[in-house]
């Protein structure tokens, strides 16, 4: 049958002809991977499940379906085979369309003659990797479970942590060829209702041929899809994706990708680690404050040391200009130029190291850096005091991996713009990106919040980390319906005062 013929018969109701609804179903699905498996009931009746071989588990069909139907008589009516079967879990599905698609994903359609519905089963089994500690997020302390490729897997982590019915998911589908289910996890009663269903509308808006990875959903979850900033957060780890429920936050599945999405996002929230909640206030204050320095360090030592070169070379130390000068009178290199290359190299050479075999981007990495930078300085190219501040620079922006890529693009936009006018050009430039961030929000949410606008509960969980008794209430900036995280009479301090008073 050609592809017309094909199109028609989309959308046509099942019949009570078994042959007739077989043929359609592989007009539709002519690959070679959908299997038709016919057998009969006892007393002779016809009966066929169409499925996919490789993602449906037919051991499980044979023994729950196949079986059952074979050693009895025939079904009059599909509510009568389901009561039969006994199946955890079955629909029936009315069209072709219908029973086409659930074969797709898996679970295959059990045809019965005579009667005009089919009875779809799940038997979906599609191979997994195993729940393991994520790459990306490797702490000392805390859980050390890591979201998988599985959307039912992914919802049960979070479901195992979140013993409540107020904890709701809710599935939709984007990419008209893939199909992939998205599912939006949040608390009622505590996320916004608004930002939930302004999520759900942006995700059904989806027309894509394919969502192979949450990356797509969050593009089109972005209001801004060119910032150079992120605009919705990632996690892949579900104790994290629900502490950021637990506040009012939303969470986005994507079947297919290990990496959980949340909205509203915060930029502040890229500086905190889980590893901040299981050590002491006072360690975790002083590892988020040296995140917020070690960007700073990525960002502007670069410019500064061009800036001051070309424009201020006064601002140096006395010791260290005879230093930096004695470096540089030799040099074939502009400034501008010299850092650039060096930015160049130290780019070239986390990209190689990060694509190539792990056991060889070690020793790439390694032997790289030591190579070309002492080459370079002996060939006159660049200086040994541009090497330690471009090598400064690029271990200190890793200290926040998730701004990694923008701290790159912006580092070289500062070194151009300290290049070009000196100082003024870097405050010129910081000047533009505060307005810019100022000025940006997520779902409602700012994304310099706490900070602008200045909301001073929120900033005990901030730069810096207070007590868990501060953090009674749930950030006020995600605007919860339910403000109470803790109830502080519970304190073990109270007890005592109270028990004294009662004396």
């Amino acid at each position: 049958m050609d592809k017309e013929q094909a199109k028609n018969e989309s959308g046509k109701k099942l019949s009570k002809s078994l042959k007739k609804n077989i043929k359609a179903i592989k007009d539709i699905l002519t690959a070679q991977d959908i299997l038709v498996y016919e057998f009969q009931t006892q007393d002779g009746v016809g009966c066929a499940a169409i499925y996919a071989d490789g993602i449906t588990d037919k051991e499980l069909l044979g023994q729950l379906a196949a079986k059952p139907l074979s050693l009895s008589p025939a079904p009059k009516t599909a509510e009568e085979a389901e009561r039969l079967l006994l199946f955890p879990e079955s629909k029936q599905a009315e069209d072709v369309d219908t029973a086409v698609a659930e074969i797709l994903a898996g679970n295959p359609a059990l045809l019965i003659d005579t009667i005009e519905k089919a009875l779809i089963l799940g038997t979906k089994k599609v191979a997994l990797r195993a729940i393991s500690e994520p790459q990306t997020a490797i702490t000392v302390k805390g859980p050390r479970e890591g979201f998988i490729e599985d959307v039912k897997t992914n919802m049960s982590l979070i479901r195992k942590r979140l013993k409540t019915p107020s904890l709701q998911f809710e599935t939709e589908e984007a990419g008209r060829k893939s199909k992939t289910a998205v599912c939006i996890a949040y608390l009622e009663g505590i996320a916004d209702a608004e930002a939930v269903e302004e999520v759900k509308r942006r995700i059904r808006a989806v027309d894509i041929d394919g969502v192979p990875d949450s990356s797509y959903i969050a593009k089109f979850l972005a209001k801004k899809p060119y910032s150079l900033f992120k605009q919705v957060g990632t996690t892949e780890k579900p104790d994290i994706l629900c502490a950021k429920m637990l506040e009012g936050r939303i969470g986005i599945l994507c079947d297919g990708s290990p990496i959980a999405l949340t909205l509203p996002y915060m930029l502040s929230e890229d500086f905190q680690s889980s590893q901040d909640y299981f050590v002491s206030p006072y360690r975790a204050t002083v590892s988020r404050i040296l995140r917020w320095l070690a960007v700073l360090i990525a960002l502007f030592l670069p410019a500064f040391y061009v800036a001051a070169q070309l424009f201020k070379l006064q601002i140096l130390p006395f010791g260290l200009l005879l230093t930096v000068s004695g470096g540089i009178k030799d040099l074939a290199l502009s400034p501008s130029l010299e850092m650039l290359f060096l930015l160049i190299i130290l780019e070239i050479l986390v990209e190689a190291s990060v694509r190539m075999p792990k056991y060889v981007a070690l020793a790439l990495s390694v032997i790289g850096a030591l190579v070309l930078g002492d080459t370079a300085v002996k060939a006159g190219l660049v200086s040994s005091s541009a090497i330690i501040i471009v090598a400064l620079s690029g271990i200190s922006a890793y200290t926040v991996p998730d701004l990694t890529g923008t701290l790159s693009v912006m580092r070289i936009a500062y070194l151009i713009a300290a290049g070009s006018i000196g100082t003024y050009g870097i405050v010129l430039l910081t000047a533009l990106i505060l307005y810019y961030l100022i000025t940006s929000d997520s779902y409602g949410t700012p994304l310099l919040a706490p900070f602008s606008p200045l909301i001073k509960k929120d900033l005990r969980d901030s730069v810096f980390k207070t007590d868990i008794y501060a953090l009674n209430t749930r950030p006020a900036v995600f605007r919860p319906k339910n403000k109470t995280r803790l109830k502080v009479k519970n304190r073990p301090e109270n007890e005592g005062a109270e028990e004294t008073k009662q004396g």
